[in-house]
C-alpha cells in the first residue's frame, strides 16, 4: 500500500511534533484539533520548531517552507477521507480515544491504517471500537518527536502482517529507529521507566538526597543525559501520574503505585515544564 496522506489527530506537544516529522519525510499531513485556539497554537509550535531547524543548519529556509506547506490544519475530522494512515495523539483517556477510533473507522477509506501514539493504554481496546481491528496498531513516538530517534511500535493479537509491515516501512521512512512491543501496559519504555521515576520520588520523600543531588548522581554515575526529576518535569508530572495509575490498575504491582508527593504536586498544578514549575522552576 502506498502512503501519501497522513492524518494526525491532536496538535498538542506530541501531535505537532509528529506532524512535523511526517512532513519532513515528504508526506502530505492533515492535522486535526477540536478547537481553533488549540489548532493555531499547535501550528505555531511547528513553525517555531522548523525555524529552530533552519538556525541549527538542519534544513534551509526554503526546505522549511516546503515542509510547512505540506501541513494543513483542520477542525473537521470528516476531511480524513483522504488519509492513508492516521496517528491519534489526543489526551490519554480511553473513552475519548475509542470515540476517535470509532469516528475514524467510519470516515477513513477501507485501506487506511489507524494507529495510536498512546504511551500506556491498550491498543486492542481501541481496535475493538472499529470494524478494522486488523488495521490498528500502536505508534508510540518519544518526546520531543523531532529529536528523539525511537519509535515504539505496538503489535496486537489482531493486527495483520500486511498492516504491520506497511506501518514499519512507514516508520522507517521517518528516519526512526524501531522497536516492537507486545500490547501490554507500558509497552517496553514505560514498563521500565515508570518504576525508576517513582523510586526517585520516593527517595526524595525519604530524604535520601536532594533533587539536585539525585539528578547529578544519576546523570554522572549512570551516564544518563538527565536525572529523573528533570525527566519527570519534561514528561509532565500529570502524564507520569496518569501512566503510573493506569499501569497500577492493570498490574496491581506496588512498583507502579504513585508516591503521595507526586499526587500532591499534580493536584497543586505543578506539572513541570508545561506549567513553568514542577520539581524545578522554569
Amino acid at each position: 500500500m502506498e502512503i501519501k496522506t497522513v492524518g494526525v489527530v491532536g496538535c498538542g506537544v506530541m501531535g505537532s511534533g509528529i506532524a512535523e516529522v511526517v512532513a519532513r519525510a515528504g508526506y502530505t499531513v492533515l492535522v486535526h484539533e477540536a478547537g481553533p485556539e488549540h489548532l493555531a497554537r499547535g501550528l505555531e509550535h511547528i513553525k517555531k520548531s522548523l525555524a529552530k531547524g533552519v538556525v541549527a543548519g538542519r534544513c534551509s529556509q526554503s526546505e522549511a517552507d516546503e515542509m510547512l506547506g505540506r501541513i494543513k490544519g483542520t477542525l473537521n475530522l470528516d476531511e480524513f477521507t483522504i488519509c492513508d494512515f492516521v496517528i491519534e495523539a489526543i489526551v490519554e483517556d480511553m473513552a475519548e480515544k475509542k470515540k476517535v477510533f470509532a469516528a475514524l473507522d467510519a470516515i477513513c477509506p477501507p485501506h487506511a491504517i489507524l494507529s495510536s501514539n498512546t504511551s500506556s493504554l491498550s491498543i486492542t481496546e481501541m481496535a475493538a471500537a472499529t470494524k478494522r481491528p486488523d488495521k490498528v496498531l500502536g505508534m508510540h513516538f518519544m518526546n520531543p518527536v523531532p529529536i528523539m530517534p525511537l519509535l515504539e511500535m505496538v503489535r496486537t493479537m489482531l493486527v495483520s502482517d500486511e498492516t504491520f509491515n506497511a506501518a514499519r516501512a512507514f516508520g522507517a521512512s521517518l528516519g526512526k529507529t524501531i522497536v516492537v512491543a507486545r500490547d501490554n501496559p507500558g509497552f517496553i519504555v514505560n514498563l521500565l521507566l515508570i518504576p525508576y521515576l517513582l523510586d526517585a520520588v520516593r527517595a526524595l520523600e525519604q530524604g535520601v538526597g536532594t533533587k539536585e543531588d539525585i539528578d547529578t548522581a544519576i546523570k554522572l554515575g549512570l551516564n544518563h543525559p538527565m536525572g529523573p526529576f528533570r525527566l519527570i518535569d519534561l514528561i509532565g508530572l500529570d502524564t507520569t501520574l496518569f501512566i503510573a495509575d493506569a499501569m497500577y490498575g492493570e498490574y496491581k504491582d506496588a512498583r507502579y503505585a504513585a508516591p503521595p508527593l507526586l499526587r500532591r504536586m499534580v493536584a497543586a498544578g505543578l506539572l513541570g515544564r508545561k506549567s513553568g514549575r514542577g520539581f524545578y522552576t522554569y
